[in-house]
């Protein structure tokens, strides 16, 4: 092939690889807004804004089918190699993560509406403080896909482990609540259905990381902290 082919064929796949990092990046901020109006749902008694969770959760997942589209016409057509390849290979399961995120955000909005207007068992603060951890892991984990960020994935295994020792915490108090006041058992539940879902927001962006570290550098290996 001739070196202008060579130029054009090239210029082609990183057009391709560009236009699917933005799709990513836009499914991320979807997400991110997803979680963002599920907490304000549940704090504001707001069954609206949770049924347009539910509603718009079914653009998440075609954005994630749209991704996934466009990653495999990727492979069909251009044959890319090394890090091209690993990127692709990464993005298709980055985006299968941020889908499954989607799924607890619409979780948490069904549960909002299924709470009504029934007041909390416990003042929440520490739950809305919890899906922020989250979505600062988030937001840091797509900052890491774009620039390729092998220590800053790494990182973010140990603050998914503080969003595991608050969900400990918030678990046993309900526990502890329920086992005081048995008319709170139902109510207590949601909550700590809802911490369920957020602590594992928090296990999917670990699972993000993993993905970055690999599609740069090769090596795809389960993250913890004492690993790092």
């Amino acid at each position: 092939m001739r070196e202008p082919q060579q130029r054009v064929v090239r210029e082609r796949l990183v057009q391709a690889l560009d236009e699917v990092r933005e799709g990513v990046l836009e499914m991320g901020s979807m997400v991110d807004k997803a979680i963002s109006h599920s907490m304000q749902a549940l704090v504001e008694h707001d069954l609206d804004l949770a049924r347009a969770v539910i509603d718009h959760d079914k653009a998440l997942n075609r954005k994630r089918f749209d991704i996934e589209t466009e990653a495999v016409n990727i492979l069909a057509m251009h044959q890319p190699m090394a890090g091209d390849l690993r990127f692709i290979l990464a993005t298709q399961t980055i985006a299968v993560e941020l889908e499954r995120m989607g799924d607890y955000a619409r979780g948490i909005a069904e549960i909002v509406v299924r709470m009504g207007y029934q007041p909390p068992v416990k003042p929440l603060i520490d739950l809305p403080h919890m899906a922020e951890m989250a979505r600062a892991m988030l937001r840091d984990a797509l900052d890491a896909y774009v620039q390729r960020d092998v220590a800053a994935a790494k990182a973010l295994p140990a603050r998914d482990d503080a969003v595991d020792a608050l969900n400990d915490r918030i678990y046993h108090e309900l526990i502890d609540i329920m086992i005081r006041h048995p008319d709170t058992v139902a109510r207590a539940t949601y909550l700590l259905w809802i911490t369920h879902n957020i602590e594992r927001m928090a296990d999917r962006v670990t699972n993000i990381a993993e993905r970055i570290v690999f599609m740069v550098t090769g090596e795809l290996v389960e993250m913890d902290v004492s690993s790092y």
